[in-house]
């Protein structure tokens, strides 16, 4: 008998198909798995994230990082999600005609810059994220730090950068409702001084008073770099892990300097605040948060413990 070699090759290619099949399922519960001790650990505790970056900008990780925290929320993890928007204020004052000023890495916002920040972060941002995630399931509500006095801006370094403030004082009374309501609250980074008036404020310096204020179980801070690296522009040389103290001293030695100086910063303070954890992670990821969160090795730089 001739053997039929197309029946003998259909057979093949289907058992390869099959257990591939197998095997892409098999990783799939390995995965479930694996998240399940984490989503039992953090079910009812708030974390929150800070959300900038390409995960902005992109779509594809838009719609990634909408869903982790769609997911966080239904599992019953308490997101709470601070956002800045510095891409589209700066194409909103080109279209406007308004030249950008940085000084020291900030924002000079002077009143005219100011009302576009507003625009931008209240007015569009803010309600795109609220969208986005409602969208998924999830129940998001968009605020900023004037709404219930949430946050008490005053100017920073006596105003020398305009309308740039830091927070001076953390209200929860509003948001602890929301969370216990499974709601989650969508903060951009604007709000007003103890005479009334608007500032913009590092979206990342609110993030972390938030996480200390509401005792947060994590601060997470999504980034374009990998998280802390030992040599700049290696990503191999990414620390996973750090002490208060080995993160103060990565700072004093100037290993941590430019932009990935103020997040440590922020990260560091929380922490001395009493949040159990902050990471810096990679918003370039899809699924960052999930993977973060929800796995064993986590992907970023985490900072924890006092001292």
């Amino acid at each position: 008998m001739i053997p039929n070699n197309s029946s003998s090759n259909s057979t093949t290619n289907a058992i390869k198909v099959a257990g591939d099949f197998l095997e892409e399922d098999s990783m799939r519960v390995s995965i479930l798995s694996e998240a399940l001790p984490y989503i039992q650990r953090f079910a009812g505790r708030r974390i929150i994230v800070k959300y900038g970056g390409a995960a902005m900008v992109n779509q594809d990780l838009q719609k990634a990082v909408f869903r982790d925290i769609a997911l966080l929320a239904s599992v019953g993890v308490q997101p709470v999600v601070v956002h800045g928007g510095g891409p589209e204020i700066n194409q909103w004052l080109k279209k406007l005609n308004i030249a950008p000023e940085f000084r020291d890495g900030l924002r000079v916002t002077d009143p005219e810059t100011m009302d576009v920040v507003e625009m931008v972060l209240i007015g569009r941002v803010n309600k795109k994220i609220v969208s986005g995630i409602n969208h998924l399931g999830a129940s998001s509500v968009g605020l900023c730090g004037i709404d219930g006095g949430l946050i008490e801006a005053r100017p920073l370094d006596g105003g020398s950068h305009g309308l740039v403030g830091e927070v001076a004082k953390v209200n929860t009374d509003l948001l602890i409702p929301l969370l216990q309501k499974g709601y989650v609250p969508v903060i951009s980074s604007v709000a007003n001084s103890s005479e009334g008036r608007s500032h913009n404020i590092n979206a990342d310096t609110v993030a972390g008073e938030l996480a200390a204020a509401l005792g947060a179980e994590k601060l997470i801070l999504l980034t374009d770099t990998p998280g802390i690296l030992r040599r700049k522009e290696e990503p191999s040389s990414l620390i996973r892990h750090l002490r208060l103290s080995e993160a103060r001293k990565l700072i004093d030695q100037g290993v941590v300097k430019g932009g990935m100086k103020p997040k440590t910063e922020c990260c560091i303070r929380s922490l001395a605040q009493g949040v159990s954890a902050a990471h810096i992670i990679d918003g370039r990821i899809p699924h960052a948060l999930l993977l973060e969160v929800f796995t064993d090795q986590g992907i970023g730089t985490m900072v924890v413990g006092r001292g």
